[in-house]
C-alpha cells in the first residue's frame, strides 16, 4: 500500500532560489484523515432580534426532549422551522445590573453591567465585535433598524432604555436604529433602482464625498484649538465620517437572482418620528402608526435578507420597539401598550402571551425568507446565526432568569431543531462567548468580569 505523503510545509524548488508553495493537498493529510474530525466553517452573518417584554413562562416552554422539542403555544408559530432553530433555556442575565429595563437590553448583547443612568460598563456588543470581519469590504459594518422605536419617556431619542447595539472601545457609545424605511430603502437599494443613469449615481456619490472631505479639513483646524477630550471626540467622529465615506466608494452589488431590489411598500401611514411626540407614560397614542407596523415589521424584514443576500453588510440588527414598547397592537385588537400590559395596569398574561405569540409570526417569516434565499447549494440561513431575544424574562417582576433565548440558522455548524437546557442559573454569557466562538473569534472572555463562564458547550 502506498504510504506516501506530503508535508503541510512542502514547497516545490526550481532553479537558483525559486521556490512554489503548494496548496493544501488531500495526500498531505493521508494517515491522519481518520481521526480528523470534522472541520466547520466559522459562520459568516450574524443577525440580531429584539423583542420587548420577555415572554410568559407557562405559555413559553416546550416539552418533549432535546432532540423531538414540542413547542408550546408561544412558540407554535415557528413550527414550519422548527429544523432550523435551537431552543436556549436555563440561562439568567446576571449581568443585567442596573435599571430594570434599562440593564436587560444593556446587558443583552454587551453581557455587561449598566453605568448607572447611561450605557455598558464593560463591553461593547458582539454584533460589533464581529463587524470588522464579517463586514470587511462590505458597504456597511453593520446595519441597525428599528420599528415604532423610543416610544415612551425617551422622547424619540436614543436613551439607555431603548439602545441595544454599542461601539467597541470605551466608553461604548449606543448606536441609534435607522427608523425610517423609506431611508433605509434608498439607502441600501437606491443605486439599484431601474431608470437611474449610471452617471448620475456617480455624481451623486462623488458629491457626497467631496463634502465629506471639506469637513475633514476644517475640523483639522479646529483640533488645533481643542482640549485633549475634545479631540478624542472629534477625533472619535472624524472617524466615522471616514468610515461613511469609504463606504461610499465600495461598488454597489451586482443585480442577480440573489441579489435584487425588495418591494417596495408605501408608508405613508407610518411616522417614524412619532416617538418625538410622545408622553412617558404611553397616553398620547399614534394609532395610525401603530396599525402600520406589522406593514413596516415585513418591509424592513425584506430589506434586512436582501441586504444579507446582496452582500452589503454581515451583520444587522433589527428592534421591534423598545423596552417600554408604549405603542398599541390595533391588529390583534388590543388598544392599550404592551408596558401597560405587563405592568403599568397590572400583569395581564393573556394579553401578553398573544403578543408574544404575534413576534413568532414575524421571526418565522424572517427565517423563512433568509432561507428562501439559495448561495450556491446552500441557504442564506444556513451560514448565518440568528439570535432572537429580549430585557427581561417576567414582565410582572422584570425578573431575568431563564431567559427566552432562541436561536436559528446553522452558521459554525450551529446545531438545530433542538431545545437545550443548561444548568439553572448559568450565566448568559457563556452564550455570548460561544456565538462569538462559532464566528472564528476565539476571545474567553466578554463583558464584566464578575459574571464571565466559559463559553457554552452543546451549541454544536
Amino acid at each position: 500500500m502506498n504510504q506516501f505523503r506530503l508535508k503541510r510545509r512542502t514547497v516545490l524548488k526550481g532553479a537558483g532560489s525559486i521556490a512554489i508553495a503548494l496548496p493544501w493537498l488531500e495526500i498531505m493529510d493521508r494517515g491522519r484523515r481518520a481521526n480528523a474530525q470534522t472541520v466547520t466553517n466559522p459562520a459568516k452573518r450574524f443577525v440580531t432580534v429584539y423583542q420587548p417584554g420577555g415572554t410568559v413562562r407557562a405559555n413559553y416552554t416546550p416539552t418533549g426532549t432535546e432532540a423531538a422539542p414540542v413547542l408550546s403555544t408561544i412558540l407554535a408559530p415557528l413550527e414550519p422551522v422548527k429544523s432550523k432553530l435551537l431552543i436556549v433555556d436555563g440561562l439568567d442575565m446576571k449581568s443585567a445590573v442596573g435599571e430594570q429595563h434599562q440593564a436587560g437590553i444593556i446587558a443583552w448583547l454587551t453581557g455587561s453591567v449598566q453605568v448607572t443612568g447611561k450605557y455598558s460598563k464593560d463591553s461593547g456588543s458582539i454584533d460589533q465585535l464581529l463587524a470588522p470581519k464579517l463586514s470587511m469590504g462590505k458597504k456597511f459594518p453593520s446595519l441597525q433598524m428599528a420599528v415604532r422605536w423610543a416610544t415612551g419617556k425617551s422622547k424619540g431619542l436614543v436613551s439607555p432604555i431603548n439602545a441595544a447595539n454599542f461601539e467597541v472601545g470605551a466608553p461604548y457609545n449606543p448606536i441609534a436604529p435607522r427608523l425610517d424605511p423609506q431611508q433605509i430603502f434608498t439607502d441600501l437599494f437606491g443605486s439599484l433602482m431601474p431608470g437611474m443613469p449610471a452617471d448620475a449615481t456617480a455624481v451623486a456619490l462623488m458629491r457626497k464625498k467631496s463634502i465629506l472631505d471639506f469637513v475633514d479639513k476644517k475640523y483639522a483646524a479646529l483640533n488645533l484649538r481643542l482640549g485633549a477630550a475634545d479631540k478624542a471626540r472629534l477625533d472619535d467622529h472624524l472617524t466615522k465620517l471616514r468610515a461613511v465615506e469609504n463606504s461610499i466608494s465600495i461598488p454597489t452589488p451586482t443585480v442577480t437572482a440573489t441579489c435584487k431590489q425588495p418591494v417596495k411598500v408605501d408608508t405613508a401611514d407610518y411616522n417614524p418620528k412619532s416617538g418625538l411626540t410622545s408622553a412617558d407614560d404611553g397616553s398620547l397614542k399614534d394609532t395610525m402608526s401603530d396599525a402600520a407596523i406589522p406593514k413596516v415589521g415585513k418591509f424592513m424584514t425584506d430589506m434586512l435578507v436582501m441586504a444579507l443576500a446582496c452582500d452589503l453588510t454581515g451583520v444587522i440588527s433589527l428592534q421591534w420597539s423598545d423596552t417600554e414598547a408604549k405603542h398599541t397592537f390595533p391588529w390583534l385588537t388590543l388598544s392599550e401598550h404592551h408596558h401597560f400590559y405587563q405592568h403599568d395596569g397590572g400583569f395581564k398574561a393573556a394579553e401578553c402571551a398573544k403578543i408574544a405569540t404575534w413576534y413568532s409570526t414575524q421571526h418565522l417569516y424572517l427565517l423563512q425568507e433568509m432561507a428562501k434565499v439559495d448561495m450556491g447549494g446552500h441557504t442564506l440561513l444556513d451560514e448565518s446565526v440568528v439570535f432572537i431575544g429580549s430585557e427581561l424574562q417576567d414582565p410582572p417582576s422584570h425578573g431575568k432568569t431563564n431567559m427566552p433565548f432562541l436561536l436559528a440558522g446553522n452558521g459554525g455548524g450551529l446545531r438545530t431543531g433542538r431545545w437545550i437546557k443548561y444548568p439553572a442559573g448559568t450565566s448568559h454569557n457563556g452564550l455570548l462567548l460561544a456565538l462569538l466562538n462559532l464566528f472564528g473569534d476565539t476571545r474567553t472572555s466578554v463583558g464584566t468580569s464578575t459574571y464571565n463562564v466559559a463559553a457554552l458547550t452543546n451549541l454544536k
